[in-house]
């Protein structure tokens, strides 16, 4: 039971003020039943103090993660948090570096204490840097915690990237690349250029600047033109610190590293596996194969064995290569490039399920029986040798009665088996009822010149879902075994929706005449419905991205609370140990329970691996944001010649300054402002998600699907602005039915959008 500053002694029902005061001195982590049992609430009562506490979380005065519980406004254990300045005494200060004041209010104050050990080799920190603290209240003071610097991951050192635009003379401008960076303009005096030429991508040092004029700065270095989309991708990869360099000692030891043998492993190599990929992939870190299950006691059952590279054989803990993965925590993926997490000797080498090469691997067996149910599993450390590397659009073409030359010999030996397993195991899915949501991912297609060829959509296939659910049951497995052993692991999580999102889903529903069941309970299955009921309406893709942003974030973490989404009790990350950290950790523990040894330390404590977990979830949402950026920038070059052109789109949201809207060709995002919207003035109506102009009655809603055209693109931000042509719907609250006036852009005068919006939002 978590400690507190003063636990209770009653048998009566707890109070709304005894039940928030305990919370709030809680100095670990609580959930229901430690307040059940810390208040001695037994019986019938147990319900009504579920209500209650669903009660608090609905008023917003406590919140929940997986089942933990917390005082609004308190931080968890380990935080991200930004070091802004030094007190009056002289301590380090942060704040967090992702806080809604709007509904936490003010941000805590985080007062640095100084490392317990000078070799634990963390660097001081300074001024501008990002960092993971692990944190803890002072006593008397909700707002101010102490921290402990776990890592710093972000360097200030004055450092900007930005675009040289050069000034007659010498010297020149460089204009900042972030849009949401407040600085401004730099100068840099003649001389300081270095090479850098007009237009090109530039790192600077920026030096104190003068009380009058702008700041000054030194160019760093010179990363390459702007013009072309290949430097789009280094934007990202430089403005979210993305570590792109192996180091000397690092690509030492990766090619010092011998090729392991058969020695203590199991010889699968008769065994026929197979990968299968993008057409694409360099690295191949799992393989599959399935035969049907010989014992009579499960009747059209299979056995299905996924292997997966053994990156633990050549990553050992404590090494070069180990800690450059953790600290790069997974590969990151751009059109033009791939970052990894480990050197091209093993990713793409060592560690790669070559066809018909000799490979370590860490394989599971699963036996599921003919309706998908997994009767049982083993792992085991092997040597396998792939049979066949095979594209995804491939495979299936087999399977569909189009086999190739390396198809051919397969398809009944191997493919057949495959997918009659995938069969079963689907069947269990359709019971299991995850998460379905229809999410057209973008792709886009380089020419070799590295330009953009076009954006599209790739087909989903049976080829894709069938390793899908073969991932999902050798990730369950990882879980289950290790829970088993008794095994701390860093699990794969996903908090169901706070209160607060469902409130906000409900009235997006109720906006196109839909109904969010509040009354049911909170399972995927209750999305799944919703998404049934738009499936063959012009809303499906905007209420699938309504749903998807309804959901928390999946992250890593120490602790199990499950996966929402995929309506699993328990779930780690076990199939990709070459692109991801967290698998590598999964796969340790599972050798050590296996009695291996590999110089592997003894089991890590569960602080050192919710350390971890904060820190690769934060490498993941870098490497998300980073990839995403630059999938915004690439389109927006794509556009940047289609200036007038116009496109068919749907509005993805509505604030006061204007619409967001999302191009149905290539997916892309842009900004509609309110001053384009015509001669009218337009009210924010939140609960509806819409402006509606007051003399008009025309109202643009979220979800509607409109014609724009496109005003300007800033491939270097990968912003993109457009005009609405569509006319709005007609809605009553208009005190007039005039037609609005369609002026062109280019005849209109600017006006202030403040002028032009009235917030009735219910925040006023």
């Amino acid at each position: 039971m978590p400690k507190r500053s003063s636990p209770p002694s009653q048998s009566s029902f707890p109070s709304r003020e005894d039940i928030l005061g305990f919370v709030a001195g809680a100095t670990s982590k609580i959930s229901k039943r430690e307040i059940a049992r810390a208040f001695n609430v037994r019986g019938e009562d147990r319900s009504r103090l579920k209500n209650l506490l669903k009660d608090l979380e609905a008023e917003g005065v406590i919140g929940r993660h997986g089942k933990r519980i917390h005082r609004t406004g308190q931080l968890p254990a380990v935080v991200l948090a930004d070091i802004r300045c030094r007190d009056r005494d002289g301590d380090i200060v942060a704040v967090p570096a992702e806080w809604d004041p709007e509904a936490n209010g003010p941000a805590p104050t985080i007062v640095i204490s100084p490392p317990r050990r000078a070799s634990k080799g963390v660097p001081a920190p300074g001024i501008g840097d990002r960092a993971l603290i692990r944190v803890s209240p002072l006593k008397g003071d909700v707002h101010r915690y102490s921290g402990r610097i776990i890592k710093v991951l972000e360097k200030s050192a004055g450092q900007v990237l930005g675009i040289f635009r050069p000034l007659p003379g010498g010297g020149g401008r460089l204009v900042p690349v972030d849009k949401k960076s407040r600085d401004r303009e730099l100068e840099i005096r003649p001389g300081d250029e270095g090479e850098a030429e007009e237009g090109d991508l530039v790192t600077v040092t920026t030096s104190r600047s003068n009380r009058f004029g702008l700041p000054t700065a030194k160019v760093r270095e010179r990363l390459g033109s702007v013009k072309s989309e290949k430097a789009l991708s280094l934007i990202a990869i430089h403005a979210h610190g993305i570590p792109n360099a192996f180091s000397p000692a690092v690509l030492r030891e990766a090619e010092e590293i011998a090729p392991v043998s058969l020695n203590g492993r199991e010889d699968w190599r008769d065994l026929p596996f197979v990968t299968i990929d993008p057409p694409d992939a360099k690295d191949h870190d799992d393989a599959v194969h399935a035969t049907p299950d010989p014992d009579p006691e499960n009747r059209d059952g299979f056995i299905i064995n996924v292997a997966i590279a053994d990156v633990a054989a050549y990553v050992r803990p404590g090494t070069a290569l180990d800690r450059e993965a953790l600290e790069r925590g997974n590969s990151v993926y751009f059109p033009d490039r791939v970052v990894p997490m480990l050197p091209e000797r093993i990713s793409n080498d060592l560690c790669s399920l070559r066809p018909q090469e000799d490979r370590p691997a860490l394989a599971v067996r699963i036996t599921v029986a003919s309706d998908g149910r997994k009767l049982r599993h083993s792992f085991h450390r092997v040597l396998i040798r792939s049979a066949a590397r095979l594209a995804y659009a491939q495979a299936q073409a087999a399977i569909d009665g189009r086999p190739d030359e390396v198809t051919a010999p397969l398809l009944d030996p191997v493919l057949k088996p495959l997918w009659q397993a995938y069969e079963c195991v689907k069947l269990a899915r359709e019971r299991r009822q995850p998460l379905d949501l229809e999410l057209p991912e973008r792709k886009i297609l380089l020419k070799p010149e590295g330009t953009v060829d076009r954006v599209f959509v790739p087909e989903r296939l049976d080829a894709h879902r069938l390793i899908e659910e073969f991932m999902i049951l050798a990730n369950v497995a990882a879980a289950e075994s290790l829970e088993q052993a008794k095994s701390d692991l860093i699990y794969r999580v996903h908090d169901e929706p706070s209160l607060e999102k469902l409130r906000a889903l409900g009235e997006v529903l109720a906006s196109i005449g839909r109904k969010l069941r509040t009354q049911d309970a909170l399972t995927p299955s209750l999305f799944n419905n919703i998404l049934e009921s738009v499936k063959e309406t012009e809303h499906r893709l905007f209420v699938n991205e309504v749903v998807l942003r309804t959901q928390s974030q999946a992250e890593y973490a120490a602790e199990n609370y499950g996966h929402f989404g995929l309506n699993l009790r328990r779930y780690a990350h076990f199939t990709s140990p070459i692109r991801r950290y967290a698998d590598l950790i999964v796969h340790r523990a599972l050798i050590r329970m296996l009695g291996g040894q590999d110089g592997l330390p003894a089991d890590m404590t569960r602080e050192e691996l919710a350390e971890i977990a904060a820190q690769i979830s934060t490498a993941e949402r870098r490497a998300m944001a980073a990839e995403r950026e630059t999938i915004d920038r690439l389109i927006a070059h794509y556009l940047a010649d289609r200036i007038g052109a116009t496109f068919e789109a749907q509005i993805s949201g509505v604030t006061k300054s204007g619409l967001f809207v999302r191009l149905l060709e290539t997916g892309a995002d842009g900004f509609v402002p309110v001053s384009s919207l015509g001669a009218d003035y337009y009210r924010y109506e939140e609960a509806q998600h819409a402006l509606t102009g007051e003399q008009t009655g025309e109202s643009f809603r979220l979800g509607d699907r409109v014609q724009v055209r496109l005003l300007e693109a800033a491939p270097v931000a990968g912003a993109l602005r457009f005009e609405i042509l569509s006319e709005g719907r007609q809605v009553r609250s208009g005190r007039g039915s005039r037609p609005r006036s369609r002026t062109p852009v280019a005849q209109r005068a600017p006006r202030r959008v403040s002028a032009r919006v009235k917030d009735r939002s219910r925040k006023q």
